[in-house]
C-alpha cells in the first residue's frame, strides 16, 4: 500500500481484454463454486466500493489461493493489500485452526467490511489486521525467515519494496504470490509509460531474474506469479 491511499490504479489508457470473457465464464463454471458468503461479500463489494470493486479477486483466483496455501502447510500468511477481505478469506480458510494470517491495509473504510465478513466466515481468529503503510509493518517484522506463504495484491508501484522485504523471510519452500502482474495487459505495451506499469515490468524482470526463487507466471486473470523460496 502506499503511505496515504487505498490500492486503486488508474490505467493512463484503456487496458486491453487479456482473458476473453468467454474463457472466464468456463474458468469459473468449472471451478468448485464460491459459496454463499463469499458471493455475498462479492456484492456487497460491487455495491459498497463501485468501479473500485474491480480490484477484488475473482473467484477461481480465491480457490487457487485456498489451494496453495493447503498444499504448502502453511501457517504463517502475509497478505499486503486486503481491500474487503475476499482473498483474507481464501487464505485463511486454508490455514490451519491455529494459524495466522498478518493482513496490511491502510483502509479502515473498505476493511470495515473485510472484518464483518471475517467474523461470518469463521476466521477472524487467525486474522490479525494491521492498519498503516505495508511497507513500515514489513520492515518491522522479525528477519528470521518464518513466513510461509505471502500475498501482494496492492499499489503496484509498492510491490518492488514489499517483494524485497518478504523475500528474505519466506521460509524454504515458501511461497509469494503476486497478483496484477499483466496490469490489464499495459505491461506488454511498450508505448505505456506510466509509472505503474513501468514498476510492474522491472518487478516481472526482477522476480524472473531472482536467484532466491523458482517462480512461474500464470495467465490466471490478470496475471498470476508463483514464487517459491528455495
Amino acid at each position: 500500500m502506499t503511505d496515504s491511499t487505498p490500492h486503486v490504479d488508474t490505467p493512463a489508457a484503456a487496458p486491453r481484454p487479456v482473458l476473453d470473457p468467454a474463457v472466464g465464464d468456463y474458468l469459473l463454471a468449472h471451478c468448485s463454486p464460491a459459496d454463499e458468503l463469499l458471493r455475498e461479500l462479492a456484492a456487497e463489494t460491487r455495491q459498497a466500493t463501485g468501479d473500485a470493486a474491480g480490484m477484488q479477486i475473482s473467484h477461481d483466483e480465491g480457490a487457487f489461493l485456498t489451494m496453495l496455501v493447503r498444499m504448502t502447510g502453511a501457517r504463517r500468511a502475509v497478505e499486503v493489500g486486503v481491500f474487503t477481505g475476499y482473498s483474507s478469506i481464501c487464505i485463511a480458510r486454508g490455514l490451519p485452526a491455529d494459524g495466522h494470517l498478518l493482513a496490511c491495509d491502510v483502509s479502515t473504510e473498505w476493511t470495515s467490511i473485510a472484518e464483518r465478513y471475517w467474523e461470518r466466515a469463521g476466521v477472524a481468529g487467525r486474522i490479525e489486521l494491521r492498519i498503516a503503510p505495508a511497507i513500515e509493518t514489513l520492515r518491522a517484522l522479525p528477519a528470521e525467515p518464518e513466513i510461509d506463504f505471502a500475498f501482494i495484491d496492492a499499489d503496484k508501484t509498492g510491490y518492488p519494496a514489499y517483494y524485497e522485504e518478504l523475500v528474505p523471510r519466506l521460509r524454504p519452500g515458501g511461497l509469494v504470490v503476486l497478483d496484477n502482474v499483466f496490469l490489464g495487459g499495459r505491461v506488454f505495451d511498450p508505448a505505456c509509460q506510466d509509472e505503474a506499469a513501468v514498476t510492474m515490468r522491472r518487478v516481472n524482470e526482477i522476480v524472473a531474474g531472482d536467484e532466491r526463487v523458482d517462480s512461474v507466471m500464470l495467465p490466471v486473470r490478470d496475471g498470476v506469479t508463483v514464487a517459491r523460496r528455495r
